[in-house]
């Protein structure tokens, strides 16, 4: 068996190769050609009930070949990585666009270097897969001593070991070799008010050396505790309310209800509430989001995207006023400017599209307890469940998986039923305090039919006002 060493020196294809590939496609008519080879390779782990349910290895190499020819894409991928399986993607994807006039013309690559946010210290591939279900062993057995309520108790983990080769007939050749590592606890609660749900997750762009800084039996106590909490919790008011949330749990609402809108293709097909709005203030001053791939061992990390374009700190809104949108490539290409490294695909199967990589809120300078304590009346939410968003309006809907109710200053009882109900733009401009607490949490994006690795963040913040459908009388 290849060591990880032996893999990270070993090319997914060979350079002069790769060149033929993208000269063929010039010769087939191409104005632009591309070829994006994967290795991906993972183990994935479940024990649920104490039982080990899942204990699965996989690997999928491939290669897409994207061909433009004026406005037309053309797309092909493959499992061949030899020379011949190129070539045959890239003649199908050049006959898609438009089949050429023949003949060839070539291409020189010019490897060029990447800057890595981050290191491995021990690849997942390297470690024993007895000693990846220890771990769910231990956060098994933490959960279950959190009390007798707790019935089942499911531990997930899941480790990826993705690299990837990009080159363009722009002459640029470009490798990253991505490896995250994932544990998930899952726990059911029985009581008088039925079952109840908590989860936890911790997730990385790391290597297995994850497990130093993150202790799986405090995962595991957390996902407990949420669910055995909901066992006195009592059903949410409705009405409009403050809502303060607690750092990172409100990432993946500003993610939903503004990130998305702020996607280049969203823009260009009209399909954004944030559409001619650069230069404009969208937000309150207290608000500064940026969308930045380069933060080091987040789970939206990368050195480069999957169009082979550095990944790199993009200030999307500053002090309020909205200063860009994230890009992909080609939609940049046809605007005149550089891309924003937003290019990202789930597998080498798909075409690239605009995605986010970690998107947060910058911290504040208030203490959070503070932000809790100027809030006579209102919610608290520790962690937001899914939601689902209209980027054409900014209407957005999410549940909540843990809140509160927050009773002149205090955070008090437990709530349960709570969605919360708004508008992107409105809920940016009613941001009304921020803390310093900044924290991050881990997604999947899904878009199109692909999913892919995403960060959320934010500090501790309150909106002013912010519509709370709950199932009792305010």
């Amino acid at each position: 068996m290849a060591s990880a060493s032996d893999l990270s020196a070993s090319p997914l294809v060979e350079t002069p190769v790769v060149e033929r590939v993208l000269g063929s496609a010039l010769g087939r008519g191409a104005q632009f050609a591309e070829v994006f080879v994967e290795d991906r390779r993972g183990t994935a782990a479940s024990l649920d009930d104490g039982r080990v349910e899942e204990l699965s290895s996989g690997r999928d190499r491939g290669a897409g070949v994207r061909v433009v020819v004026g406005e037309t894409t053309g797309y092909a991928h493959t499992a061949d990585l030899s020379e011949r399986g190129l070539l045959a993607a890239a003649e199908a994807a050049a006959a898609v666009a438009r089949e050429g006039g023949g003949g060839s013309k070539v291409v020189a690559l010019d490897a060029r270097p990447v800057a890595r946010h981050g290191t491995v210290e021990v690849f997942p591939e390297d470690v024993a897969k007895a000693k990846k279900i220890e771990l769910l062993e231990r956060a098994d057995q933490r959960a279950r001593s959190a009390g007798g309520a707790v019935s089942q108790v499911s531990a997930h983990y899941a480790d990826s070991r993705r690299r990837i080769l990009v080159a363009s007939t722009d002459g640029s050749l470009v490798t990253d070799d991505q490896v995250r590592s994932r544990i998930f606890v899952t726990c059911v609660a029985v009581g008088d008010t039925g079952m109840q749900t908590g989860y936890e997750s911790k997730a990385f762009t790391v290597g297995f050396e994850m497990f130093d800084f993150v202790d799986v039996e405090e995962v595991a106590a957390t996902a407990a505790r949420r669910a055995l909490v909901k066992l006195s919790a009592r059903p949410a008011p409705s009405g409009e309310l403050p809502v303060v949330l607690a750092a990172g749990s409100g990432g993946i609402l500003f993610h939903e209800a503004c990130g998305h809108g702020l996607e280049a293709d969203h823009i260009v097909k009209d399909a954004s509430v944030y559409v001619g709005q650069v230069g404009r203030q969208v937000a309150s001053p207290l608000v500064t989001l940026v969308d930045d791939g380069t933060v080091s061992r987040e789970w939206g990390t990368v050195s480069v995207d999957d169009e082979g374009r550095p990944s790199q700190r993009n200030v999307l809104i500053e002090g309020g006023e909205l200063t860009d949108y994230m890009w992909d490539f080609l939609r940049a290409r046809k605007e005149g400017r550089a891309s924003s490294g937003n290019g990202r695909r789930q597998s080498y199967r798909h075409l690239p599209m605009v995605r986010m990589t970690n998107t947060f809120l910058l911290d504040g300078s208030e203490d959070p307890a503070e932000v809790v304590a100027q809030t006579p009346r209102g919610i608290f939410v520790a962690q937001l469940g899914g939601g689902q968003v209209n980027t054409t309006t900014g209407d957005f809907v999410f549940g909540t998986s843990e809140a509160y109710l927050i009773e002149d200053g205090k955070v008090t009882e437990p709530l349960r039923d709570a969605n919360l109900i708004g508008n992107g733009p409105e809920v940016l401009r009613r941001i009304d305090v921020v803390a310093d607490d900044f924290a991050m949490v881990p997604g999947t994006c899904g878009k199109d039919g692909q999913s892919v690795p995403v960060g959320c963040g934010q500090p501790t913040l309150r909106v002013s006002a912010m519509t709370v459908g709950g199932t009792a009388g305010d």
